[in-house]
């Protein structure tokens, strides 16, 4: 059964911020670290759930409301930490950065419960920080592209927390599975060359009302066992699905670890999709 964070609405970001530790990065982005997204009744019944499921919050100093970007980091699904890309700092942007539990100590679909969670909290209390709540876009590199596509496209995960997903503003995954992820196969027993396109697989649920997405990924010659492939059938799945706006971008000579040209595409989409909202909002549409 889900783990629910619905209580997690309740409390307001005055409550997290007498338990996160608030620095400052320097003279322009404000940092607060390790705030909890699940609330008290959750994590005081599990340990693990206490000490990794916490989050991140950067925003820049402004008196506007900043679009804001969730990054899930990499690991495959079994290691990795919440941190701030250094290509995202002082960008005009909010970056949120949360950690989730890991595999070996749970399975699927725990991982990406606390992914939705991490970002139903982003929506209820981000302009707290300092972040534009109607741009909140989803990215991460390799498991953590994975997670943010799974919330995307997959509706069930932020329907928990009473939130369509429709209303994600962009997904931008880097290197990140688009069919099951090759975990969720060892979990199973299957080895990681074995295709599976199953309900933990985003290009399960291509659909034509998904919000705008750029997937990128490294060199089909160089990366990680076909990712750029499953990345292109998606893209091509969801063009066949009506969507209008999916689009993929390859860099040519870079593996796996691609994410250093690829943080300028992450900024660039997020400045896309945020001026075609505000746009349409000045028309009065």
């Amino acid at each position: 059964m889900p783990v629910s964070a619905r209580p997690l609405r309740c409390l307001s970001a005055a409550s997290f911020l007498l338990i996160a530790t608030s620095i400052q990065a320097d003279d322009s982005v404000s940092v607060q670290r390790d705030i909890p997204y699940y609330p008290e009744s959750i994590r005081s019944a599990d340990d693990y759930i206490d000490s990794r499921a916490r989050l991140d919050v950067y925003c820049p100093d402004s008196e506007m409301p900043q679009p804001v970007i969730v990054w899930f980091h990499a690991g495959g699904i079994r290691g990795g930490e919440k941190h701030l890309p250094d290509a995202l700092v002082d960008k005009g942007v909010c970056v949120v950065s949360p950690n989730y539990r890991l595999f070996p100590k749970v399975l699927s679909p725990a991982y990406i419960e606390d992914a939705a969670a991490a970002v139903a909290w982003v929506f209820d209390s981000i302009a707290d920080y300092g972040g534009d709540p109607s741009l909140i876009f989803l990215s991460g590199h390799s498991a953590g592209g994975y997670l943010s596509s799974m919330l995307t496209m997959d509706k069930r995960w932020l329907e928990a927390h009473d939130i369509d997903a429709n209303v994600v503003a962009g997904l931008i995954p880097m290197s990140g599975h688009t069919i099951t992820h090759f975990t969720i196969r060892e979990e199973r027993g299957l080895p990681g060359e074995t295709p599976v396109i199953d309900d933990l697989a985003p290009i399960y649920h291509v659909r034509e009302d998904a919000p705008p997405i750029l997937l990128i990924t490294g060199d089909r010659e160089k990366e990680l066992l076909g990712r750029y492939e499953e990345n292109a059938y998606f893209m091509r799945m969801m063009t066949v699905a009506g969507h209008v706006d999916t689009r993929i971008i390859e860099l040519k000579g870079y593996g796996h670890s691609m994410t250093e040209p690829a943080f300028p595409l992450l900024l660039d989409e997020v400045e896309r999709v945020a001026g075609l909202r505000r746009a349409a909002s000045a028309a009065g549409e």
